[in-house]
């Protein structure tokens, strides 16, 4: 007997789902039963394909575009969603965009830019649709943050500033509204291989980065979109109904490596301990 459908009839708007992880888990959420809503800011084909793949299930879809650096247009988002699907039962909140330079060329534009793409947006969009949800009973919202939210990397403070922010509110906003029936988390995902990183490293190649990821991550390899998505899928499911606040980190290991650890596969060759403790 084949197991039921976790998403069945569920209603979901996936933002940033035109491309990468946000449309691994669009079509996740509609392999699972659910009918989405798509977004993406600029280019529509990926949304136009994975529209295609959805609705090829037999799931209601649709796709909208919002620029996210206005935050009005954010807000139209979840009413067009709203108004297309009848309601919202999850929202996932993955549209962001990132940016690496070093702490003193970060100019204010860029500031401004970031935090209303990747906070101002997404805090105001996550009041629209969570009105909605409370109104009619419940839903869930995930939050997709980054390790960079909880542990630093040069070049990188202005996005990890945004994340930590995501991270944050995510725990207020849970415990505000949990008792309204409304579920809010984030996942952290660590090195997961998308679109954006042939376009941000020159060279980048996915045999290179099976080589770099063997050796930095504890778990020996990068994590695949799919992974994520299925998490998203699980924290909007019953089975996650008691999960509030949280950032779930999926990063094969990452951040609990410490960094002082130059080989954590190789046996150490010290000591600590001896002359106290007996045997060593």
């Amino acid at each position: 007997m084949s197991s039921p459908l976790k998403m069945q009839g569920k209603r979901v708007l996936v933002t940033g789902s035109g491309t990468g992880l946000g449309r691994e888990i669009a079509v996740e959420f509609a392999r699972q039963g659910a009918d989405v809503v798509l977004h993406y800011s600029s280019t529509k084909e990926g949304a136009l394909t994975a529209r295609d793949e959805i609705q090829a299930m037999g799931r209601r879809c649709e796709m909208f575009q919002a620029d996210f650096a206005k935050v009005e247009e954010a807000v139209s988002l979840g009413d067009r969603a709203i108004a297309f699907l009848g309601g919202i039962d999850c929202l996932i909140n993955n549209s962001g965009i990132c940016l690496n330079k070093p702490f003193g060329e970060v100019k204010p534009e860029w500031f401004d830019l970031l935090f209303n793409v990747n906070v101002r947006a997404q805090f105001f969009l996550t009041q629209r649709v969570t009105k909605e949800m409370i109104a009619h009973g419940g839903g869930a919202v995930v939050n997709i943050s980054s390790i960079h939210g909880l542990s630093g990397a040069p070049e990188h403070a202005l996005y990890a500033a945004t994340k930590g922010a995501i991270n944050a509110y995510t725990r207020a906003l849970a415990v505000e509204i949990a008792h309204q029936g409304v579920r809010v988390n984030a996942i952290a995902p660590g090195w997961v291989t998308v679109e954006n990183y042939s376009k941000a490293l020159p060279g980048f190649n996915e045999e290179d980065a099976r080589k770099v990821a063997a050796e930095k991550v504890p778990l020996g390899r990068s994590g695949e979109k799919s992974e994520i998505a299925k998490l998203a899928v699980f924290l909007c499911s019953e089975d996650a109904g008691y999960i509030i606040g949280q950032t779930i980190v999926a990063d094969g290991g990452t951040t609990s490596l410490m960094s002082l650890i130059s080989d954590f596969r190789a046996k150490s060759t010290a000591t600590f301990g001896k002359g106290y403790i007996p045997g060593l």
